[in-house]
């Protein structure tokens, strides 16, 4: 929103309009001839300007000699008060001015004003606005605003700069279009999302209450009973179904709006989406969508007790059916002042990617699940969700940041403890055909399927698993696909994995020398923890084809052997055991044989050698002074 209004007033010699101008500043009449141009005035906030902002007033003059000071001025100006005052002025305003200004390609508002009222023919205002007025303002769409004047009777003086720098500060192009009688799209679509976000139980309705707290957040003042009377009264009459005992529905809420702006009330409209944080073009500010929120290095990003608050009441806000899951027409009307899903949603073929119910919906735990993972890789995009879908911080402050904490940095994994981590990655690595897919399929107890499908693109699933002690986690498990060279050899990607999981067939001979070549390819793995799964192990198992055999290869590099699971079996301790190594990573990294040395000798030798020394600097020191 602008801060400042500049005023460029433009017209014939003889119109008015310095005497207009000194009739406002000075609020007198001034009878004589008054120089060509004023000087440019520069009027301090007061308190009838709209939103406090200060405003210049620059004069300019129409004679040819005069055309470049015009034109630079008409160019530093935001809004444009173009003054008539007689029949031949009024025809230069089509055929000359309003041309002129489109020459000059300014795109700002143009106020027009019909001054010298007082010694025009009697009239009403609304003949001469029939008249006159109308056809200018529909042949030239910048012209915002029109009204009748005098300097000498001081009528509407104040009025005509009051609708300059409300063209400026409130305009109406954006919110209306005059030719369509209609509100604009833009302000439609932001209309729509202000009034989803006021509708907090979904029932299609603004009751009383939720008007009440539209209106203290809008306006920040109370909205009396007999206003409120009044807008249903007034919604009613025109749209009938549209203000019921249930309250004012969407169209009689847009309806009320339409009529603000044809009223020429249009800063009500920009009150409302201002305070919802859009900008005089209509988009969400970028501040509010993207605040700052930078993740240190090796730590991470969770929601907080009041994002999962957020996101868990927003699931049983839209679960309209209460059957515990979301079905599509409930997805669409929870995301509907949003862009739509979260573009890294659809990448992750979405809801496939977490918990689902028997019909295929999402459920709760998948719902924050699915929230906890997009936080842990992409922390802005859930911090611009939040802003779209109305998250209100605890303190009150329109702010999407207390939704999300910071973890701790685990830079040092090897160090004995657990991590302050509830969301943690663990990669999943093996040759094709390993099982790796089952696996993801088991983890979101989805049917095992025979078929074999070979992974491409990355393949990320979600899903809470309880930890021993019966502690929460969320556990992401990502198999890479043909991304998998690209991933292992990005520092970034592995310091951001928590744990690594090799994965081999224990039926298939060639499988576990996958394993071992992929390690002497990518050294940089051996800084990561890890678990050794034996795959399929409903199967015959086979001698693998590999210098070691896996439990003598994880032996000699003093890790646990492999856990041999099959998908067919109940394998809910496998993914306990990941989460477990993830959360507490010095115990997923290859254990030392040798016992910690003991130092108790040195220590003693040490410090008798030093005991020795002062005793024999003291004896020299009395030695010396006896001397």
């Amino acid at each position: 929103m602008a801060t400042a209004v500049r005023i460029c007033v433009c017209g014939d010699e003889g119109t008015g309009k310095s005497s207009l101008i000194a009739s406002f500043v000075k609020d007198v009449f001034v009878a004589n001839k008054i120089q060509s141009v004023l000087p440019i005035i520069t009027i301090p906030p007061y308190t009838s300007a709209p939103e406090n902002v200060t405003t210049t007033i620059v004069d300019t003059s129409a004679r040819p000699q005069d055309r470049l000071t015009l034109r630079k001025e008409i160019r530093k100006s935001n809004v444009i008060l173009l003054v008539y005052s007689d029949h031949y002025s009024y025809e230069r305003v089509a055929l000359f001015w309003m041309p002129y200004f489109r020459s000059l390609g300014v795109n700002v508002p143009v106020v027009l004003c019909a001054n010298k009222a007082d010694l025009t023919a009697e009239g009403s205002t609304a003949q001469v606005f029939e008249e006159e007025m109308l056809p200018v303002m529909t042949e030239f769409r910048e012209i915002d605003s029109c009204i009748r004047t005098s300097a000498k009777e001081a009528r509407n003086v104040v009025e005509v700069f009051y609708l300059c720098q409300k063209a400026v500060i409130h305009p109406i192009a954006p919110l209306y279009d005059h030719k369509e009688g209609q509100l604009k799209p833009a302000c439609v679509e932001a209309l729509r999302r202000v009034f989803w976000l006021s509708d907090k139980d979904q029932d299609g309705y603004l009751s009383d209450q939720e008007m009440h707290e539209f209106q203290a957040k809008a306006f920040e003042k109370p909205l009396l009973l007999e206003e409120l009377e009044n807008i249903k009264s007034t919604v009613g009459k025109a749209i009938p179904s549209s203000a019921t005992e249930k309250g004012v529905d969407l169209a009689g809420f847009l309806f009320l709006n339409k009529l603000y702006a044809e009223k020429g009330h249009h800063e009500t409209i920009w009150a409302i989406v201002r305070k919802h944080h859009y900008t005089d073009s209509l988009s969400l500010e970028d501040s509010f969508l993207h605040p700052r929120f930078d993740v240190p290095d090796y730590a991470s990003a969770e929601l907080s007790p009041a994002g999962y608050r957020f996101f868990m009441d927003l699931f049983l806000t839209f679960d309209k059916d209460n059957d515990g899951g979301l079905n599509d027409q409930e997805l669409a009307a929870l995301f509907a002042p949003t862009p739509g899903l979260p573009s890294s949603w659809a990448e992750t073929s979405f809801p496939s990617s977490t918990v689902r119910n028997d019909a295929g919906h999402i459920t709760l735990q998948g719902w924050l699940a699915q929230w906890s993972m997009t936080t842990f890789l992409e922390p802005k995009t859930t911090l611009e969700y939040l802003a779209y879908l109305g998250f209100e911080a605890p303190n009150g402050r329109d702010l999407t940041t207390p939704a999300l904490k910071i973890t701790k940095a685990r830079k040092r994994r090897r160090r004995p403890g657990r991590v302050e981590r509830n969301v943690v990655l663990c990669y999943l690595l093996g040759s094709s055909g390993a099982g790796k897919s089952s696996l993801i399929d088991a983890f979101l107890n989805r049917p095992f399927d025979g078929v074999y499908h070979p992974t491409i693109k990355p393949r990320r699933a979600v899903n809470s698993v309880e930890l021993h002690g019966g502690k929460q986690c969320y556990l992401i498990l990502e198999e890479l696909g043909e991304l998998e060279p690209a991933i292992l050899e990005n520092q970034a990607k592995l310091d951001a994995c928590d744990l690594i999981c090799y994965t081999y067939d224990s039926s298939e001979p060639d499988s576990f020398s996958h394993i071992v070549e992929l390690r002497k390819r990518y050294p940089q793995l051996d800084e990561l923890p890890a678990i050794y799964t034996a795959l399929k192990a409903d199967r015959d198992k086979t001698t693998q084809r590999s210098e070691l055999q896996p439990d003598t290869y994880t032996s000699a590099i003093n890790m646990n052997p492999p856990m041999h699971v099959s998908i067919t079996w109940n394998i809910s301790e496998l993914f306990v055991a990941l989460a477990e190594a993830a959360t507490n990573p010095s115990t997923a990294f290859p254990k030392s044989d040798e016992p910690p040395p003991d130092r108790t000798s040195l220590y003693l030798a040490l410090t008798a050698t030093s005991c020795a020394a002062l005793a024999a600097f003291m004896i020299w020191r009395r030695s010396t002074n006896s001397a």
